[in-house]
């Protein structure tokens, strides 16, 4: 490489990813596949438009990557093309929860999604967000005493508030989501029912979590976390009379982007054909089997794991303890300083600044990615446990 500074910078990189415990749970590790196709001539590309409705010419292979994408997408999570539509041009997740918003919410009306305290992301209508300032969020939280979400108070407050749009799947929310249940709460109050998957993507197409197709309108999905593809999204609607997946498209062309990002496409493509490997079966399941090791042991050495547990690739710790441990952002630093990164996070009920929460949120998508068992997690978490303890002297 003739650029030596950046070529120092990525060599710097890789040898820190290399000697480092990765427990952020939105990060993974994608194979050597992904990366050449990420860094391929397709980027030389500008392909605005969608597939043989494009704004430039020499369109034809970039028109059957693209296809090639959507049908990989909807193979991998078991869809038919008749029944959902996907859309893979989005640039990230949260221009992808945008484009749903501009499609089928109309400015200044509601969208119900969880706060940031309790689990939820800033793209689900977080004042600070643009999702927030066009739109109204109605917050919900969890059951102070469980640390899980109580679906009756869900029912009532969507019947108080009437939103025209329901968000499901979150950034640090540890167990299970109830589907069904959330599809009866958007009935009952005649909302559109989005599910944000990114952060559990991978598992529901590796059968370690339950599937929100049978009862979504519109499933939302980052391609990297547990997917293991490269940063990019996916937006998955019905096909029905609503005409949700045109609505879909023109608000992310030409409603919020311009052309595509053809290597980034091309890249989601060879990860989403590697999770159809049975392989792939094996690693989601180990995924789960190794945040429940890491949460339980963490739990025996005293530490409170929010919700008592993980029924996913993540866990919350609360390090602070009511002033007993430490606040989130010294444990992450010391972890760092350890070789174990982390990052720092509000728990349910936060009585802290989220720049120095309570807590922590670790995840075991990209140490699994690296072969890790059970038995792995439970000396990482005792490593964990002496590291904090230490900290606190």
């Amino acid at each position: 490489m003739k650029d030596k500074q950046v070529e120092n910078l990525i060599k710097a990189e890789e040898k820190r990813q290399k000697k480092v415990i990765n427990l952020i749970p939105s990060e993974n590790y994608v194979s050597k596949d992904v990366l050449i196709a990420l860094g391929s001539i397709f980027d030389n590309k500008y392909a605005e438009g969608y597939p043989h409705a494009r704004y430039y010419g020499g369109q034809t292979n970039t028109d059957k990557l693209e296809e090639l994408c959507k049908a990989r997408a909807l193979k991998l999570f078991k869809l038919s093309p008749k029944e959902w539509a996907v859309n893979v041009q989005p640039l990230s997740g949260a221009p992808a929860n945008l484009a749903v918003y501009l499609g089928l919410v109309l400015p200044g009306e509601k969208i119900m999604g969880m706060t940031l305290t309790a689990g939820g992301h800033l793209s689900h209508g977080q004042k600070v967000s643009i999702t927030g300032k066009v739109w109204q969020q109605v917050p919900y939280g969890v059951d102070p005493k469980t640390e899980t979400l109580n679906y009756d108070e869900l029912k009532k407050l969507a019947m108080e508030e009437k939103p025209a749009l329901i968000v499901a799947g979150y950034t640090a929310y540890p167990r299970v989501v109830d589907f069904k249940k959330f599809r009866e709460i958007a009935d009952a109050c005649g909302a559109y029912l989005m599910v944000d998957m990114s952060h559990f993507a991978g598992l529901v197409a590796g059968g370690a979590y339950p599937t929100p197709f049978k009862y979504a309108d519109v499933v939302t999905s980052t391609t990297h976390k547990t997917l293991r593809g490269p940063r990019g999204a996916l937006i998955f609607s019905k096909k029905d009379d609503r005409k949700l997946d045109k609505k879909i498209d023109k608000a992310i062309f030409p409603g919020l982007q311009g052309g595509p990002h053809m290597g980034q496409i091309a890249g989601i493509a060879v990860a989403l054909k590697e999770d159809t490997a049975p392989a792939f079966k094996t690693y989601a399941k180990q995924i789960v089997k190794n945040a429940r090791a890491l949460a339980g042991e963490l739990e025996k050495l005293g530490w409170r794991i929010i919700s008592g547990g993980t029924d996913s690739h993540l866990i919350l710790m609360d390090t602070w303890m009511e002033g007993k441990g430490l606040p989130g952002k010294d444990a992450e630093a010391l972890l760092e300083k350890n070789g174990i990164i982390c990052n720092k996070n509000t728990i349910p009920g936060e009585t802290r600044s989220p720049f120095d929460p309570s807590g922590i949120r670790m995840g075991t998508p990209a140490e699994t990615t690296r072969g890790r068992k059970e038995k792995d997690f439970l000396a990482i978490a005792r490593k964990i446990d002496k590291i904090l303890r230490a900290g606190k002297k």
